[in-house]
């Protein structure tokens, strides 16, 4: 059985550096119908497991630690016995929303994640978070890119443990040298393409951000 994406958005609240922000998250589930994982377990543990539909969940993915990412993870995790992975460079993050939680399991860089027939490499994209990843399959010609490449450019770097010149190096070495059709998948907002993208990386330098 061919895997297949399923999408929601839930809402909450994003903290660092002593503000708070109200956001809508995507959350992505990669499987079929018998088995899945989760891209960004985000806010809402019931209405995850509602889109689960009662497929075996096998693992939450995290594309980086920021709260409004992870906050239902470890929730989600007991009530479904899925792992949580996360790339460890990003554990500090971690340590501020689930100081009593550790993952269960390191992403690497170059990793293949397998899920109901599909598989997912794991690439390190620093630059927003230190730890962040991208993961993509190009089977189903998708990336899920969380907060390092949205539509109209870079997540944001304007808050602790981000570096803008990082995040572009990441983008222009790992992200735009995929294919142009590959659909960009994001941790919030709508989706786009690689190709719709590619061309603007001068002016996200230009202006910045």
């Amino acid at each position: 059985m061919t895997a297949r994406i399923d999408h929601l958005v839930t809402s909450g609240r994003f903290s660092l550096d002593g503000g708070t922000w109200d956001v809508d998250n995507n959350v992505w589930i990669l499987g079929d119908d018998h088995e899945a994982l989760v891209i960004d377990a985000a806010h809402d543990a019931d209405a995850i497991l509602q889109a689960l539909g009662g497929r075996r969940l096998r693992a939450i993915v995290c594309t980086h630690a920021h709260n409004d990412h992870i906050g239902a993870a470890p929730a989600l995790a007991e009530r479904t016995g899925a792992t949580i992975w996360l790339h460890p460079d990003d554990l500090p993050l971690w340590k501020l929303t689930h100081p009593d939680r550790l993952p269960d399991r390191w992403l690497d860089d170059e990793q293949v994640l397998e899920a109901a027939g599909a598989d997912l490499t794991v690439l390190h994209t620093p630059g927003h978070a230190p730890g962040a990843v991208c993961l993509y399959e190009p089977g189903l010609g998708t990336v899920f890119t969380g907060d390092t490449l949205f539509k109209g450019g870079p997540g944001a770097t304007g808050r602790s443990y981000s570096h803008f010149p990082t995040l572009v190096d990441s983008i222009r070495e790992r992200l735009l040298t995929l294919p142009p059709e590959t659909v960009v998948r994001t941790g919030h907002g709508d989706s786009t393409t690689i190709g719709a993208e590619a061309p603007h990386l001068q002016e996200w330098i230009a202006r910045g951000h």
